[in-house]
C-alpha cells in the first residue's frame, strides 16, 4: 500500500477519535475533567482545547482553568451551595459539548517552535552513561537521538515554567531513578519513561539528567514569564560547554 494512502488512513482514524469525559468534583467550587486514563496525544490536545474554550467564554465566576496531560481543572466562585451546583452543572454540560468536537481542531493558537540550547557534556549530564548502559546505546547516540526529536509541550506543572514534553524516541525510554536527588539544578534536561523535561528551578527530582540549558525557563520579570507554553514545539540544539558558559553569563532579557 502506498505510504501516502497509509498516512491518509491513519489521519482519518485519528480525526474520528472521540472521548467521553469524566467530570469529577474537586471540593465545593471546582471540577476535574478527565479525558483519558493514560497519556494520549489527542486527549492532551483536547485538554488544551477545553481549557481554551472555557477561557474564551469569559465567565466572570470562573477563577482558574488548568490543563494538564489529559485532564482540565476548572475552579469557580459561588456564594451558596445551590449556586455552586448550578455552575458546576453548566460547566459540565459545556465541557461535554466541547469534547465532541474533533480533537485536533482549533487548539490554542499562536503556538511556536522554540529552540533550546543544551550542553550534553560533564558535569551537566550525570546520568548520560547510565542511560546509555540501560538502553544499549553509546552516549553519543543517546545525545543524537535526544537532540533529533521533535517535542511538544504537553503541560506546564510541578514548578512554575516546568514543561513536560512528549515525543521522546522510544529507544530512550528509561524509568525514573531508583533514588531521587535532593537537588536538581535549574535548566537540567531530563528523561523518564516516554517523556523529557527541563527543570525550571532547583528542586528535588528523580528523572535522569542528560544535559542542561543556560536558558531561564521561568522569569517573573519577563512579559511572558514562562519560556514555554502547552502546545509549543521544542527543538533541542546541542552546544559545547564553552557556549553554555557564554550564554549563561549573558544578562536575562525582559
Amino acid at each position: 500500500m502506498p505510504c501516502g494512502l497509509v498516512a491518509a488512513q491513519m489521519a482519518s482514524v485519528r480525526s474520528e477519535k472521540r472521548f467521553e469525559p469524566k467530570v469529577l468534583p474537586l471540593g465545593d467550587t471546582a471540577l476535574l475533567v478527565v479525558l483519558a486514563e493514560t497519556l494520549d496525544p489527542d486527549a492532551n490536545a483536547l485538554a488544551r482545547r477545553v481549557a481554551l474554550e472555557v477561557r474564551a467564554r469569559r465567565l466572570g465566576w470562573v477563577t482558574d482553568v488548568i490543563p494538564a496531560l489529559v485532564t482540565v481543572a476548572v475552579h469557580f466562585a459561588a456564594r451558596t451551595a445551590a449556586e455552586a451546583a448550578q455552575r458546576r452543572a453548566a460547566l459540565e454540560q459545556f465541557v461535554r459539548e466541547v469534547a465532541k468536537l474533533p480533537p485536533g481542531d482549533n487548539v490554542e493558537p499562536g503556538t511556536r517552535t522554540v529552540e533550546i540550547p543544551v550542553c550534553y557534556e560533564a558535569p551537566f549530564a550525570p546520568d548520560l552513561d547510565d542511560v546509555a548502559r540501560r538502553t544499549g546505546l553509546a552516549p553519543t547516540d543517546v545525545v543524537r537521538l535526544h537532540a533529533a526529536g521533535a517535542y511538544h509541550v504537553l503541560m506546564i506543572g510541578f514548578a512554575p515554567g516546568h514543561p513536560y514534553l512528549g515525543g521522546l524516541d522510544p529507544r530512550l525510554a528509561v524509568p525514573r531513578r531508583a533514588s531521587p536527588r535532593v537537588r536538581v539544578e535549574p535548566g537540567s534536561v531530563a528523561i523518564a519513561n516516554e517523556q523529557t523535561s527541563i527543570y525550571s528551578f532547583a528542586t528535588p527530582g528523580g528523572w535522569n539528567l542528560i544535559g542542561r540549558t543556560p536558558l531561564a525557563l521561568f522569569d517573573p520579570t519577563r512579559e511572558r514569564a514562562s519560556l514555554l507554553a502547552p502546545g509549543d514545539t521544542v527543538a533541542f540544539v546541542p552546544i559545547p560547554r564553552a557556549a553554555f558558559e557564554e550564554l549563561a553569563a549573558q544578562p536575562v532579557s525582559g
